[in-house]
């Protein structure tokens, strides 16, 4: 994937920009890198290894081309504005070649006075015109890398519009202007919309906020959806999970600094307590949640994150299914030459369909 690690980024950057390119450690070389497995436990338990992980064939080619790509572990510093003009780059470039699978309308508007970004697919049925998805884009809260990456398949093999919701970015909007955003659209859309006809769903950073604005609709007694989708999030801003250490946006390849102490993200959640329960959703009363899938993968750095929201859910009572793709690194399923990125798009529409209202 195009992109660098979705949350903590802003503040990983902004102390990255402030080193030169002569301070910054040489990347690995094949002379450097270890050859053998190691393990040591220090006497706080924090555990010191190194392992050798073949390419597994249990994946598609495409899928162990990806995995094999090689990326330097040590990566120059990128300023916010350089990722924001990389992001947009990569996604008008993603855009156009998933239409080239899926043949769409896109149309910028506003709803209830933020920008929305309307997806109709080719082919959509009558029959679907009484029912929308509403997608919460991944891209750190800080850009947006998924309104359409996360749409135009989802839209295409669900055949139905999707609504992608362009909330406020951190650092110059930092939380609840997200979820405030989400809810104003969600209202707006309730008007149109017979709430059992309404799904949300989000990767990454919109997996968290598809958490958070369950855990905000559940608290102002709004109506529920008919189902969510959390593909790679987590909803505990408080504490770090195991994965989180192990892997980088990209698995085991790229830049990775061993997780700083305290709250994720300070600059998406500003001053609010990271234990907050609409911000980490984990420690809400998740009680009356309606169906919902999680999708992870292996080598995600989301991958605690998103299993431990799971156990949440299911501890609450709630309807909730989880897939987990062997090796690949995180929200691989923006990547259209991926034969696992086509399936876990129709594992997702599938589930959105067999959910609403009929």
């Amino acid at each position: 994937m195009h992109c660098v690690r979705h949350l903590y980024v802003f503040a990983l950057l902004l102390s990255a920009a402030a080193l030169s390119a002569q301070q910054q450690p040489a990347p690995t070389t094949a002379a450097d890198a270890p050859s053998a497995d190691t393990s040591y436990i220090d006497e706080a338990g924090t555990a010191h290894v190194t392992r050798v992980v073949p390419v597994p064939q249990t994946i598609s080619p495409e899928a162990q081309q990806t995995v094999a790509r090689r990326i330097p572990d040590q990566e120059p510093p990128e300023s916010l504005e350089e990722r924001r003009a990389r992001t947009d780059a990569y996604t008008a470039t993603a855009r156009a070649v998933w239409t080239k699978i899926c043949p769409n309308q896109i149309v910028d508007t506003k709803m209830a006075g933020v920008p929305v970004r309307v997806i109709t697919p080719e082919g959509m049925p009558e029959a679907n015109n009484d029912k929308v998805l509403m997608n919460l884009h991944g891209g750190g809260f800080n850009s947006d890398s998924g309104s359409y990456t996360e749409t135009i398949p989802i839209a295409c093999y669900a055949k139905m519009k999707v609504v992608a919701v362009l909330y406020r970015l951190a650092p110059e909007h930092p939380f609840p202007a997200s979820v405030e955003d989400a809810i104003a659209v969600y209202r707006e859309l309730l008007k149109a919309y017979k709430p059992d006809h309404i799904v949300i769903y989000g990767t990454s950073a919109g997996a968290i906020l598809t958490g958070e604005a369950a855990a905000k609709i559940k608290q102002l007694g709004l109506p529920m959806p008919a189902a969510l989708g959390i593909f790679s999030g987590m909803g505990d801003f408080a504490r770090n999970g195991d994965s989180w250490a192990i892997y980088s946006l990209h698995g085991f390849a790229g830049h990775l600094d061993p997780p700083a102490p305290g709250a994720h993200d300070p600059y998406y959640i500003g001053s609010v307590d990271p234990h907050d329960p609409v911000l980490s959703p984990i420690y809400s009363d998740l009680h009356g949640l309606p169906p919902t899938l999680f999708v992870t993968s292996e080598r995600d750095a989301l991958l605690s994150g998103t299993v431990n929201l799971h156990r949440a859910f299911l501890r609450a009572g709630v309807d909730a299914r989880l897939v987990v793709f062997d090796a690949l690194q995180h929200a691989f399923w923006y990547d259209p030459r991926l034969p696992e990125s086509i399936e876990a798009n129709h594992l997702m529409a599938e589930f959105f369909l067999q959910h609403l209202g009929r």
